[in-house]
């Protein structure tokens, strides 16, 4: 089971940044805000960092600058125009995602400036063909779930990345300028479950404008996450809200774990200088005749073994750990960010990989490893295996300060890895193509004229108008499927309980049993109700249906119906099929009389499951039943 914290005593602080993409045309032109795998033409291009306007250049674009990438950008001519391509200047402000903006201010009783100014936020990692991000603040403070707001601000959603071969980086333009709500709350979140809380009625919030987009990557949660004696890491890219608490414990952990590092080397009385000092050496002889197929493949191909010594870090690079943070992980992951290299070595965990105890021995030899070091060592190119390990030997640095500010990437297993410094404010400086906005009162009056329903309001209409509980009203909120639902009840009003099992029950169900709901549509709902509300079959089929839909994705509703055997069948067939379960087990009924009731609708169901309505059935069950008992009383 995975360790929890008394975060309180630990000191855990966390604020959140969320940015959510809005349902408008572009920011700064009238290009398409869709995303799309069309291709009209592409173009390469080189960034590099510039000065700010005070002078200083951004520590993290001089890290970015330093990998020495070239980007090649993809474009259709339907979502993209010589704006994304940094060829003409932007066009003003869009005043739809501005409203937008605006309305989220409202709700969070936010102070609203002024006057919007737009701001260039450098960016050299190619997911601007500007170098630059464009943003612009919208309002500040205000309150959500008693953690305060700390910014609103309105910027363009940067490229799409599609791929990388080596230092060439492949983007895509149709995401670019796609308008980005920027909501950043003060560090006020207590604990891990907390950040989800607070997430998810922004969420909400910001579902309730109808302005939003919806779907896998519309939405971005950012948690930035420090203990007492840490310090502010931002984990970028939480894509999905059940992941937020473990994300959080486990940098925690991670943090817990660096700390513990820090510790151990003052007390082993190593030092900064003595670490730096340590030089790069070429280990390429040592394993001439190696057997591991990672460092034979490096070195078959011209590469070099490059390692260095780590003084007093014998065990802490593994660590006690069989499972959770451990530094090796640290050192990799900067070695990967800085060279691309797909990992290194480390004297913790050799022997192993095809690596020998001889070879070992060797390296400890050529790096004048002592009773008490560790080491590192990268088989590359070695330009790459350079700096791999020269990035190691940073990152080894860095851990004599306990945790470092930075920025990381979430991971599929909740774990996280290095990506870049923490920006500074060099990083900013004013957009000058781009006039400021008035944000007049008259605009903000008619703002607040046309606040949506709030989530807790509607919640509570859910239950009042529609029959739901509570807690199905609740279900569909955490589903983020209560305007689906609410669309369907409407257009199928007769159906709405059919709607909330499909949409609470059988959904989830059919995930449950490994099938990829993802793919049911508003048309394959819609095309269901449409048969269930005008007799095509009976509730009870939906399941099977659905279930037959999504294993067979060619075949249509009647295809499903046919192939299910689930059509609809009049009462004189209901009754025809009763009689005849009856008269099968006339025995059984004449013992039992209406007590049989119950067990007879298990084989009357397996005839008619599907083809009749469950209440349909157990009336007819009940009719005849009674009828059979008094054809069967003396007399008669």
């Amino acid at each position: 089971m995975p360790q929890d914290y008394d975060y309180a005593a630990l000191g855990f602080r966390a604020g959140l940044e969320i940015h959510q993409q809005l349902d408008t045309a572009k920011l700064f032109c009238s290009c398409a805000s869709e995303i799309t795998e069309d291709i009209d033409y592409e173009f390469q291009r080189l960034l590099r960092p510039t000065q700010s306007e005070m002078g200083d250049v951004d520590r993290a674009a001089i890290a970015e600058a330093k990998k020495k990438r070239r980007f090649i950008y993809t474009a259709s001519k339907r979502t993209t125009c010589m704006v994304e391509a940094d060829e003409e200047p932007p066009h003003e402000a869009n005043g739809d995602a501005i409203d937008v903006a605006l309305t989220m201010a409202e709700l969070f009783c936010s102070r609203v400036v002024d006057e919007m100014h737009f701001m260039r936020k450098i960016v050299i990692d190619g997911s601007n063909t500007s170098g630059f991000q464009r943003t612009g603040l919208v309002a500040f403070g205000g309150m959500v779930d008693e953690v305060r707001v700390q910014t609103i601000a309105l910027e363009e959603d940067s490229a799409r990345k599609i791929g990388q071969k080596d230092s060439l980086v492949n983007y895509g333009l149709d995401r670019l300028g796609i308008p980005l709500l920027e909501i950043a709350t003060e560090p006020d979140i207590r604990d891990p479950r907390h950040a989800q809380d607070v997430a998810k009625r922004i969420g909400r919030l910001l579902r309730a404008t109808k302005k939003v987009k919806r779907g896998l990557g519309t939405i971005r949660q950012d948690v930035n996450v420090s203990i007492s004696g840490g310090a502010r890491v931002e984990i970028k890219g939480v894509q999905n809200l059940k992941a937020m608490p473990e994300v959080a414990r486990k940098e925690v952990e991670r943090q817990l774990m660096m700390l513990a590092v820090k510790a151990e080397l003052e007390k082993r009385g190593i030092t900064k200088d003595a670490v730096e000092a340590c030089e790069t050496i070429d280990l390429t002889a040592a394993f001439s005749s190696c057997e591991s197929k990672v460092v034979r493949a490096s070195l078959d191909n011209n590469g070099a073994m490059i390692g260095v010594r780590l003084p007093g870090f014998e065990g802490l690079i593994k660590g006690d750990y069989r499972e959770g943070p451990r530094l090796g992980r640290e050192l990799s992951g900067y070695a990967k960010n800085a060279a691309g290299v797909k990992g290194v070595f480390h004297s913790d965990e050799l022997p192993s990989y095809g690596i020998t105890e001889n070879e070992v021995t060797e390296v400890k030899r050529l790096l004048s490893v002592c009773d008490g070091d560790g080491f590192v060592i990268c088989a590359e190119a070695r330009a790459k295996a350079l700096a791999a390990v020269t990035a190691a030997r940073e990152r080894a640095v860095i851990a004599l300060e306990g945790v470092a500010e930075e920025v990381r990437k979430a991971l599929p297993d909740d774990s996280t890895e290095y990506m870049r410094p923490m920006p500074g404010a060099a990083r900013m400086y004013p957009e000058t193509d781009v006039p400021p906005v008035a944000i007049t009162a008259g605009r903000r009056a008619k703002i607040r004229s046309s606040l949506p329903e709030l989530p807790e309001a509607k919640m509570k209409r859910f239950v009042r108008d529609y029959a739901l509980n509570r807690d199905q009203a609740k279900q569909l909120f955490d589903r983020e499927i209560e305007d689906e639902y609410e669309a369907f009840v409407t257009k199928y009003p007769s159906e709405k309980n059919a709607v909330a099992r499909i949409l609470l029950n059988v959904l989830p169900e059919l995930e449950l049993s490994g099938l990829d709901t993802s793919v049911v549509d508003g048309a394959m709902v819609g095309g269901i109700l449409d048969a269930l509300s005008q007799g095509g079959f009976a509730k009870e089929a939906v399941p099977q249906i659905m279930n037959h839909l999504l294993k067979n994705p060619g075949h249509g509703l009647a295809e499903a119906v046919s192939a299910c055997g689930v059509g609809a069948v009049g009462e004189d067939e209901v009754t025809a099929v009763i009689r005849a379960v009856i008269l099968e087990r006339a025995g059984f009924v004449k013992q039992k009389g209406m007590d049989a009731l119950g067990p007879l609708m298990g084989p009357v169901m397996e005839k008619l499951r599907g083809k009749a309505d469950g209440a349909l059935i157990s009336k007819v069950l009940k009719e005849e039943l009674k009828r059979a008992m008094g054809s069967q009383q003396p007399g008669r």
